[in-house]
């Protein structure tokens, strides 16, 4: 009977378990740090709808399967806890980590107890997934990233940051393993803290006070957790510092004649202990005010040409407006401080047309072509019919057609933006035209600059400033129809013919066109051989400039560079001694004596660079100015010259002339003053400054001998020079009635020997009483000139020739006109002896006059003799051999020609200088006798001497 029960419940069992366990798809589960047991949601039930049958409705366990990562499930068990009810629970097999992994993730299967005991056909739930989280615990402490900090702070400020501290924590939850703030443990210091770590301290430091500041910091997470080991801060307080140049003088004093001098002498550079790796400063002196852009010798461009050691034959295409070379005189020119003459061109109006004649000089395929240009120049307007934004024209400075023999050349020289071109045709009638171009900057900056064309066709070089420029751009502009074979020379423009290439000469100004818009100076050109380059550099040389004292000096790594015009000096390094000691090695020179006074700016620029770019220091610009003072004065005397020259009339009247100044000594001096303390101290007296004189060797550039009153009559006198010697030393010589000048730089000597061969010659028949004449020189271009000097040149006549028959009658026509003699009077002119119209009557009047004057001189006379007697008694012990000397300084007393020339002079000498009003000649027949004549001279004073 049990068998029977046994086997029907089986059948029973096999008939009833129909159902699959069934659970949820899916669990959240939560396990603590170092904790097993994870608490799920919802809660892990189990069901089965063959409850309440035994076995078939029971759960008898769950399984656990691999995640996505497939490792989780090795961690994790899940157990039955009510096999009826299907509680389960889910543990880990051992602690978990969060540190180590924070998160799992794995499938869950139920499976009931099956038929029997024996868990035979079990039926399966489906896979749950389960992710179970590790809640962090607070198990680890705040670590500081380092132990110690450091910090450098200048004194007296406040700041916002210092420095800032660090500490990590290594839990793995953000409540744990962040710091919520950080500790100053150290009690009673300048210093607060935030809870990023920044430190910045509560009042300004002073590093006298406390120069080292030590103080300890710590960290809290925010499960207030504190650090294991505290951080030691350390701030140290430098003293005040500006980074930048200390030293500097705003006012530099350069005397002239002293060479070079330090600019800087006690510059250095301080950058506050930062850590530079490379140092520039540029150094710029500003001369563009200066002449044409520094300070040059102040002679004429021809002169320094002479100086340089240039070729002679240069043919000055703008020379100074005169008779003789009218072409410039309707260009505007305006004031220079050199000697050169500055024209103004407004692209328009202003051309000058030069002459077949000089143009003709010039002819030729080789040739130098030197000018001054600056673009732009002063109160230029483009012209009218100049479309507003247009800048494609070009401006013509030089235009040339020049003859060959048998064929005709033609160039033109011109501007363009910032480029300059020559267009060059060798042969108009057969070659093609070549156009070289040039950029350069120096075109288009509006400042002067010196440029030479030396042109030797197929090759063309160009300086620039002293500088050598390759062309850019060599071309062909292909055939152009042949010109009529004209010659022709143009500066400021070129003619507008059909023949010339319209796009390139765009602009026509009337019958011209490529008008030039800008200053020009010392345009000349020079045919034959091209010049050498040193003879171009000595032209552009600047006599001021930078310089660098002593390259031997200059430290490793340092770097020096110098423009050619030495107005920018650059110097480079990386060491800030060696910067230092080169930057007090900088210097400025003025090799002219007679320095051009006046202000030169300068300016200092400097860059650093630093390993740490962002905090690199930024140096503001130095401005200062370069005073150059005024300079001594040099004293040009002219001296061994007597005032009075006395030659016999016929000398005068022969081939050559007397030379007036024979014996003229020439000396050029300086004053300076001279302690005499020294002397002073010895002598038991006071120290005091004298003032020295030293002779110096010069130059001078110009000579003028002047004929006081009347100009030279040249039918009847005439003024002689060597023209050879002239030629040879490369002077020129201007030759007019009113004046001799003589021009060009040459040293004292040669002047010296030019003037003592000046001869002063007569035509015969034009002896004259007397004649006048001044001498005075100048150097540098007028800036200094000499002391005036005046000769007075008596003529010698013997009695033969001074009393001629017809002299009464001719001293009667000449009482009786004086209008058309009064220049004869003036100058002592004998009467002309083929005057021979008598007038009745002129004897009565003339010995009427002679009474006149005897009664007159009588009066003097007694006046004299009593004014001498009223003085002798006042003076008592005065000297009567002077009280008895007559007060002659309104007249002067001729006595016999006949007599000794010293006899003459002991009676004329006290008459020197004398002489305000014209003059008035009156003789008596009756007494010729007498063999003496009476003259009162009433001179004018003569105007100012002519200046070149």
């Amino acid at each position: 009977l049990t068998l029977i029960q046994d086997r029907l419940a089986f059948l029973i069992v096999i008939i009833t378990n129909k159902h699959k366990p069934w659970i949820e798809t899916e669990y959240q589960g939560i396990v603590m740090e170092n904790d097993n047991t994870v608490l799920l949601n919802p809660p892990l039930f189990a069901l089965d709808k063959d409850a309440p049958l035994h076995y078939a409705g029971e759960i008898c366990g769950f399984r656990v399967h691999n995640g996505p990562s497939g490792s989780s499930s090795v961690q994790f068990e899940a157990v039955v806890l009510d096999r009826s009810t299907g509680e389960g629970l889910v543990r880990s097999k051992e602690p978990l980590d969060c540190e180590s992994q924070r998160e799992h993730s794995f499938t869950i299967q139920a499976y009931d107890c099956g038929e029997g005991p024996d868990g035979a056909n079990s039926k399966k739930s489906h896979k749950a997934t389960v992710h179970v989280r590790v809640n962090d615990v607070n198990e680890f402490s705040p670590v500081f990233v380092e132990r110690r900090y450091e910090a450098s702070v200048p004194e007296g400020r406040l700041f916002d940051h210092i420095v800032r501290v660090e500490a990590l924590d290594a839990d793995c939850s953000p409540q744990y393993s962040q710091i919520c703030f950080y500790d100053i443990i150290t009690p009673n210091v300048p210093f607060v803290i935030d809870n990023d770590g920044n430190i910045k301290n509560t009042e300004p430091l002073d590093s006298k006070r406390q120069r080292v500041h030590t103080f300890w910091v710590t960290a809290f997470d925010c499960g207030k957790n504190r650090a294991q080991a505290d951080a030691q801060v350390v701030v140290t307080v430098k003293p005040s510092c500006k980074p930048g140049w200390i030293g500097w003088s705003k006012r530099v004093e350069y005397t002239p004649g002293s060479g070079s001098i330090p600019l800087f002498p006690s510059l250095h550079l301080e950058t506050c202990e930062e850590t530079v790796w490379n140092i520039q400063a540029t150094v710029e002196l500003q001369t563009g005010h200066i002449g044409k852009g520094c300070d040059r010798d102040s002679y004429s461009d021809r002169s320094v040409r002479r100086l340089c050691g240039a070729v002679r034959g240069e043919v000055d295409l703008l020379p100074p407006p005169s008779p003789a070379a009218n072409w410039t005189s309707a260009l505007p020119t305006l004031p220079s401080s050199d000697s050169s003459l500055v024209f103004s061109f407004n692209g328009s109006t202003h051309v000058a047309m030069v002459p077949d004649s000089i143009a003709a000089a010039v002819s030729g395929d080789h040739f130098t072509l030197q000018l001054w240009m600056r673009r732009g120049g002063i109160n230029t307007q483009p012209p009218t019919n100049q479309a507003r934004g247009n800048r494609r024209e070009e401006e013509t400075i030089v235009c040339s057609t020049v003859k060959n023999d048998d064929s005709f050349s033609h160039y033109s020289l011109s501007v363009h933006g910032c480029r300059l071109s020559l267009f060059y045709w060798p042969d108009v009638s057969a070659a093609r035209p070549v156009k070289f171009l040039w950029k350069l900057e120096q075109v288009c900056d509006s400042e002067w600059h010196h440029l030479s064309l030396s042109v030797q066709f197929p090759s063309v070089t160009l300086y620039v400033d002293g500088v050598t420029f390759d062309p850019a751009l060599i071309h062909d502009n292909g055939a152009i129809p042949n010109p009529a074979p004209r010659q022709r020379l143009v500066i400021g423009a070129c003619w507008g013919n059909d023949w010339l290439n319209q796009r390139q000469y765009s602009m026509k100004i009337g019958k011209y066109v490529g008008g030039y818009r800008g200053l020009l100076s010392g345009v000349t050109v020079r045919p034959g051989s091209v010049e050498p380059h040193s003879v171009v550099e000595c032209l552009y040389a600047c006599r001021e400039g930078l310089d660098f004292g002593d390259l031997e000096t200059l430290g490793s790594g340092m770097k020096v560079h110098v423009n050619p015009s030495q107005s920018v000096l650059v110097l480079e390094g990386d060491d800030i001694e060696s910067f230092n000691r080169a930057v007090q090695q900088v210097t400025y020179r003025n090799s002219l004596r007679f320095a051009t006074p006046g202000v030169r700016p300068l300016k200092l620029t400097t860059s650093l660079r630093c390993f740490n770019e962002e905090s690199c220091l930024t140096l503001r610009q130095l401005e200062g100015y370069l005073v150059v003072l005024q300079p001594d004065a040099p004293q040009i005397s002219l001296s061994g010259v007597g005032p009075h020259l006395a030659r016999p009339a016929p000398e005068f009247e022969g081939p050559r002339g007397v030379p007036l100044f024979p014996e003229l000594r020439i000396v050029c001096s300086l004053s300076h003053a001279v302690n005499t303390a020294a002397q002073g101290m010895e002598g038991g007296g006071e120290p005091a400054n004298t003032l020295m004189s030293d002779a110096v060797a010069h130059t001078l550039d110009g000579c003028e001998v002047q004929p006081l009153g009347e100009e030279l009559n040249p039918e009847r006198e005439e003024l002689l020079v060597d023209m050879d010697a002239l030629r040879e030393r490369g002077l020129e010589i201007i030759n007019t009635t009113a004046y001799i000048a003589i021009t060009g730089a040459e040293s004292i000597s040669v002047y010296e020997d030019v003037l003592r061969s000046v001869r002063y010659r007569l035509a015969k028949g034009s002896a004259r009483f007397e004649r006048r004449f001044r001498l005075s020189c100048s150097e540098m271009n007028g800036r200094y000139t000499s002391n005036e000097l005046t000769l007075e040149v008596n003529f010698l006549h013997s009695l033969d020739s001074l009393y001629h028959p017809s002299h009464l009658l001719a001293s009667q026509q000449q009482f009786l006109h004086p209008s058309h003699h009064s220049g004869e009077l003036s100058g002592h002119t004998l009467p002309n002896p083929h005057r021979n119209s008598v007038v009745p009557g002129a004897a009565t009047v003339i010995i009427m006059v002679c009474v006149g004057f005897l009664v007159v001189m009588v009066i003097l006379g007694v006046f004299r003799i009593r004014s001498i007697h009223r003085r002798g008694e006042g003076t008592g012990g005065g000297s009567k051999e002077d009280s008895g000397q007559w007060d002659d300084s309104a007249l002067t007393i001729i006595v016999n020609p006949m007599e000794s020339y010293e006899s003459r002079m002991g009676i004329s000498a006290d008459t020197e200088g004398e002489g305000e009003e014209d003059e008035e000649v009156v003789e008596s027949p009756d007494d010729a006798n007498d063999d003496q004549r009476i003259i009162i001279k009433k001179e004018g004073r003569d105007g100012n001497p002519r200046r070149y």
